[in-house]
């Protein structure tokens, strides 16, 4: 295909099943949680511990994966890349779980669950293996095993879903003996099921990863060592702070409150209406797989940085797509979540507002990581994470949830702008910034206008809204009919 856009456009429909599917399955556990097994309060706990998972995972990867990629490609020897990333993760995550094992009453009271330190036993053995098969998945991405990737990522998700069904579903229903006899099924306790299922769907990886696993040697070269650390370890401060950017609030929330009786149960809210963005997160995840080799490769060619700008403005557009799509849609897509939950709805349009900032961020990102300037990008997901921090702890004991919503917007909003202006002077990149401005006028005005008819009956409302989308998406497709009809 002669068309690097659209090369990398089917490369993210690749990958998409990797990250899209698995990741939608995941999420079919949302409406299941919310509608038919957790009360609001069970699902803040999930929320929040899930979020402690988030931070974990990152931690231990050490930015591993991008440096992987950077030197794979730069090493004649890219096993020695692989089998010193994987040694190195080994390490870190043995030495994390004892320290699991060996503070596990202290950590739980830290962080008030004292009653249930089975809890954070588990996710640290979720946080574990997740982080030992990042590399073979890395591995399967610079083979382009594109297939083989989504592949295993499909089925440790089924996997995952199913032994949900089983033990909150089928075996309550059709082994009552079972379930009546089990200490592990107390009303109060029935969440640890949740993360046993995670514990299986994340183990059965590393036996579908067996082919790569049976690659790697433990073995570490030292300088390829420091190199990979002097790159990654920036990556990984950017990923830690990216990670509070995204999950802190969940777990800030249940600190500051004004309510503390019903602390939990707001997280819960806030955590199911959050899951509403979903279409916005999974497609800057699928494209964040297929672009970061992408943006690699075409970094040889000569009209890179004019194929970085063609990439941009069609991220804009999609994004866009998006934003309007559930928005304009909100009616149907709140049925996604239990209506114990709806009270959270508020918070959507702010979340993917942020999102779509996020998404342009790593777009934008393309300027530290090709002219090895890592650094510079930790300092400002640094800023960010301050940002997300200081706000919410401002916001949420006057504004609630809403506080943590906005927060997580303002923080996204002011790194792309600091990304955009910084990169400017380090490696310039043409953005088409007429139209980028001009889709992003159009994508506001389209959602206004829903407000501003809003109030109707559902069928009309949604006739109305229809119309709004379509007016967007041709005047797009006529302002892009040059692109799309060549070769």
């Amino acid at each position: 295909m002669g068309n690097p856009i659209k090369k990398l456009a089917g490369d993210t429909a690749i990958y998409g099943l990797g990250t899209m599917v698995p990741r939608l399955l995941n999420y079919l556990l949302v409406p299941f949680y919310t509608r038919l097994v957790f009360n609001t309060e069970e699902y803040g706990h999930i929320t929040e511990l899930y979020a402690y998972v988030a931070i974990l995972l990152v931690l231990l990867t050490l930015g591993m994966e991008t440096a992987f990629f950077r030197y794979a490609n730069k090493n004649k020897n890219a096993i020695a890349v692989y089998n010193t990333s994987l040694s190195t993760i080994s390490i870190v995550t043995v030495f994390f779980l004892l320290l699991i094992v060996l503070f596990l009453g202290d950590i739980s009271s830290a962080i008030r669950y004292s009653g249930h330190s089975e809890y954070i036993l588990l996710i640290a053995l979720i946080v574990g293996i997740d982080a030992f098969t990042a590399i073979p998945f890395a591995w399967l991405r610079y083979e382009n095993k594109a297939k083989r990737f989504s592949l295993i990522r499909i089925l440790s998700v089924v996997i995952n879903i199913s032994f949900n069904l089983i033990f909150l579903i089928v075996i309550p229903k059709f082994f009552p003996e079972i379930s009546e006899n089990s200490v592990l099924y107390e009303a109060e306790n029935k969440i640890i099921f949740v993360f046993i299922a995670n514990i299986i769907g994340s183990a059965s990886t590393l036996l579908l990863l067996w082919n790569e696993i049976k690659l790697f040697k433990f073995s570490i070269d030292k300088v390829l060592l420091r190199k990979l650390l002097a790159y990654g370890l920036p990556i990984l401060v950017i990923g830690f702070a990216g990670m509070i950017n995204e999950v802190a609030d969940k777990i800030l929330l249940k600190y500051f409150l004004s309510d503390q009786e019903t602390a939990i149960e707001q997280v819960g809210i806030y955590g199911a209406s959050y899951k509403l963005a979903i279409l916005m997160m999974l497609f800057i995840q699928m494209f964040r797989y297929a672009a970061e080799p992408f943006f690699f490769a075409e970094a040889k060619k000569k009209n890179a940085k004019k194929t970085y700008g063609e990439v941009m403005n069609w991220f804009v557009i999609f994004i866009w797509f998006i934003f309007l799509g559930v928005n304009l849609y909100l009616d149907i897509f709140k049925y996604f979540i239990g209506e114990e939950f709806w009270a959270g709805l508020s918070v959507v349009p702010i979340i993917l507002a942020a999102k779509m900032s996020l998404g342009v961020f790593f777009n934008l990102s393309v300027w530290y990581k090709l002219t090895n300037k890592t650094l510079y990008g930790a300092l400002i997901a640094i800023f960010g994470a301050l940002v997300t921090i200081v706000l919410n702890i401002i916001l949420i004991p006057t504004m609630g949830y809403m506080g943590s919503a906005w927060a997580n917007f303002i923080c996204y909003f002011s790194m792309m702008l600091i990304s955009f202006f910084w990169g400017r002077k380090v490696y310039k990149v043409n953005y088409n910034l007429k139209k980028i401005f001009t889709y992003s006028i159009l994508g506001l005005l389209v959602y206004y206008a829903s407000v501003y008819f809003g109030g109707h009956e559902k069928i009309i409302q949604l006739s109305i809204n229809t119309a709004l989308l379509l007016i967007f998406l041709g005047l797009i497709a006529l302002s892009e009919r040059r692109f799309l009809f060549r070769g």
